[in-house]
């Protein structure tokens, strides 16, 4: 045996067992809270996304309008072909932006739900909702899943605002909508029993076009772990 090949022999011997890693499993990650991690958003990419054009300088290999991406890993998935998701927490919040060019890229404040913003709002030609500042304010559907791609999990957070509102309201009352019979009459099971088919379509209207999202439901979770960590999920957030 030659001696390079003893090397890697040894080397492959020395590294540590998988037992290993699983008994020091989180050890190190004391001090990460939720505030220290960027949010795993899923976004839908559109023609004028910097992502899916070549010579823009956030531009991602393989990117094109149409797909989704996650941004945080830069994962690509085919939006034709869509993606199996599990929906795990959902929340409704007002978001208040400048104009692109104009503010930080972001929203300037968040509201929740239970907010009185809107009433402070006036419509403009375009039909956004004006404050006196002259930002606008965004009403936003954020549904946080669990995607289920070729035995890989992934967290991630999926917005539907402005046209896609619509979307994520048919979305809850299609979960809504799902009732068992149990011990003491019928209920609703909870959001992450079912997984959906989440695909991309293309929209159009008043001369424009665009990517929208189109949910189809899949059918309940088989798989006890995968139950169970959609249910770790939503505990994680439901309790912020």
């Amino acid at each position: 045996m030659s001696n390079e090949k003893q090397v890697a022999i040894k080397k492959e011997a020395g590294l540590p067992s998988s037992i290993l890693f699983e008994d020091d499993a989180a050890a190190g990650f004391e001090n990460v809270k939720t505030i220290s991690l960027a949010l795993p958003i899923l976004k839908l990419l559109q023609n004028g996304s910097g992502e899916a054009q070549k010579r823009n300088q956030n531009y991602v290999d393989g990117a094109e309008p149409g797909m989704f991406l996650n941004i945080v890993t830069k994962k690509l998935y085919n939006g034709a072909e869509g993606i199996n998701v599990i929906p795990c927490h959902y929340k409704l919040e007002y978001q208040e932006w400048a104009d692109f060019g104009t503010g930080s890229n972001r929203p300037e404040n968040i509201y929740s739900a239970d907010s009185d913003i809107l009433s402070k709002t006036t419509k403009d030609t375009s039909g956004k909702d004006r404050l006196e500042n002259g930002h606008y304010i965004l009403t936003v559907g954020q549904h946080y899943v669990l995607i289920v791609s070729k035995g890989s999990v992934e967290q991630a957070l999926i917005s539907m605002s402005s046209s896609q509102g619509k979307i994520s309201r048919g979305w809850n009352s299609m979960m809504l909508s799902i009732t068992f019979e149990g011990k003491d009459g019928p209920y609703n099971p909870s959001s992450f029993s079912h997984s959906y088919k989440l695909s991309s379509v293309l929209n159009s209207g008043k001369g424009n076009q665009w990517y929208g999202y189109n949910v189809v439901k899949v059918g309940k979770v088989e798989d006890p772990a995968l139950y169970e960590r959609a249910k770790k999920f939503y505990t994680s957030l439901a309790s912020k």
